[in-house]
């Protein structure tokens, strides 16, 4: 395999690979093929990305909606405030006239 990628980057990949074959336990190791075990490991690290780009998209969301809301609500205020003050300055423009 030949990558640009950091030897270290790709030793440890290839470390959490060996610990989902692991973790497959001995049984599996002695009855599936070696392309069998790899196999389950890729689709359970498709299965854990999925699963990570799905949280992703919802915080991704919640965060949108969340800053949407706060800004809404500082127009809100900044609106109010100019309001509020609208009577003020235009008395004081015609207090400057007179």
């Amino acid at each position: 395999m030949t990558s640009d990628t950091d030897d270290k980057h790709i030793a440890r990949l290839a470390e959490m690979i060996n610990a989902r074959v692991a973790e497959l336990g001995q049984k599996a190791a002695r009855t599936a093929s070696p392309s069998q075990l790899l196999v389950a490991v890729a689709l359970g690290l498709a299965e854990d990305l999925d699963v990570a780009q799905q949280s992703r998209r919802h915080f991704s969301e919640k965060v949108r909606t969340t800053v949407r809301a706060a800004i809404a609500r500082i127009d809100e205020r900044l609106e109010h405030q100019a309001k509020a003050s609208a009577p003020e300055e235009s008395s004081l423009h015609e207090d400057s006239r007179s």
